[in-house]
């Protein structure tokens, strides 16, 4: 019998949550006008909690799945059709290397990195981080290094998370599986009485990612064109 792990589904219902909130108010700020800072402190902590969660849960589920690189090829494919859309839409801070894609390619090397013993994974996760912030300091002349972290003169873009820094969370929710659910025959916390919605929200995780914005952006739309009538 397959266990289910509630806190699995807790804390990807709460990174939904949180997105959808952070993507509420960016959408309130730039499509609506609303006096609001969406880079202020709180706010970009919560966008960054939300994706970090994300990334973390990301690692730790491939443990759990079975086709990890099919699952990687999906969520590579919509993160690339949010490329086409956003360039469509937004031209220079279009979506090139953003969460859907590091998430994408890191399920498809899942394979590979699950396969590595847990201090080759500590090293790899210190050395993404140092790598990420250093690369965060470095110009190039080239776009072609994005998808590492580095970047070139006057890049900007709605959505982006490299492989470095951001690897590292990835190895850490790996290493999280190995050591807290591999061998684990019952469930690690008693959450036996997960609500219907956290499971539902937690099931839907890509879809709501996919289909939040739009209707948010529908919704705010359909507002302005109401209070223009009056």
């Amino acid at each position: 019998m397959k266990i289910r792990h509630g806190e699995i589904d807790v804390l990807r219902a709460v990174a939904i949550v949180l997105m959808v909130l952070f993507h509420l108010v960016y959408d309130l700020k730039e499509f609506a006008g609303a006096s609001i800072d969406y880079r202020s402190p709180l706010w970009f902590f919560i966008g960054k909690v939300s994706a970090l969660l994300f990334i973390f849960i990301s690692g730790l589920s491939n443990g759990f799945s079975r086709s990890p690189v099919r699952r990687g090829l999906k969520v590579l494919f919509y993160g690339m059709c949010i490329t086409v859309v956003t360039y469509l839409v937004m031209k220079d801070e279009y979506v090139r290397f953003g969460i859907l894609h590091f998430l994408g390619v890191t399920m498809i090397l899942s394979p590979l990195l699950v396969r590595l013993p847990s201090w080759t994974l500590w090293g790899f996760a210190g050395s993404s981080a140092v790598l990420g912030f250093w690369f965060k300091e470095q110009v190039l002349k080239t776009s072609l290094l994005l998808p590492f972290g580095l970047m070139y003169d006057g890049f900007g873009s709605i959505d982006y998370y490299p492989l470095f820094p951001y690897l590292a969370v990835t190895l850490l929710g790996i290493l999280a599986y190995r050591h807290f659910y591999a061998l684990r025959t019952e469930p690690l916390f008693p959450f036996g009485h997960n609500s219907e919605l956290t499971k539902w929200l937690s099931r839907n995780s890509l879809g709501i990612y996919l289909v939040h914005q739009p209707l948010l952006l529908l919704m705010i739309f359909i507002i302005n064109s109401m209070a223009n009538r009056h």
